[in-house]
């Protein structure tokens, strides 16, 4: 087994202004106005269909090759609906992603039933996907008190 552990911190700012640091690379993660942000960023939801399309981009790229399939252009388009009253915890719904859509445009030669096949191995080969689709062991690993001096 090939396991490798990844890792990322973040800082609660000014607001609901967080910083994540991961590798050496900052990111700005903000709310727009309406959720008490000043939109300096997108927000942890937008982060996630980011990270889902940006995943599915990479492994079509690496598959691609693998497959011979010449990929001249490809992006993904994505929305997911999730309650607000969740996450405002107004009602007792999932704070989640109800439901998450997305649509490959793929620009190729390759036949159609290649085309099918390539998206099959990027649905199949996806982490991120696969993270989303399937329950995932969350855990916390407690909580550390930083103590000020008043």
């Amino acid at each position: 087994m090939a396991v490798t552990t990844f890792k990322a911190s973040t800082y609660l700012k000014d607001k609901v202004l967080v910083e994540a640091n991961v590798r050496g690379h900052k990111i700005i993660i903000d709310e727009p106005k309406e959720l008490g942000g000043d939109d300096q960023g997108a927000n942890p939801v937008e982060l996630v269909l980011s990270a889902l399309g940006a995943c599915q981009s990479i492994v079509a790229r690496i598959y691609a090759n693998k497959l011979k399939i010449d990929l001249r252009n490809f992006w993904v388009e994505l929305e997911g609906d999730l309650d607000i009253d969740g996450f405002l915890g107004k009602s007792d719904v999932r704070p989640g992603f109800l439901t998450i859509r997305y649509t490959f445009h793929i620009e190729t030669s390759a036949p159609e039933e290649k085309v099918e096949e390539f998206k099959k191995i990027i649905e199949a080969h996806c982490p991120v996907g696969d993270t989303i689709a399937n329950t995932v062991n969350l855990v916390s690993s407690g909580i550390v008190i930083e103590n000020t001096i008043a």
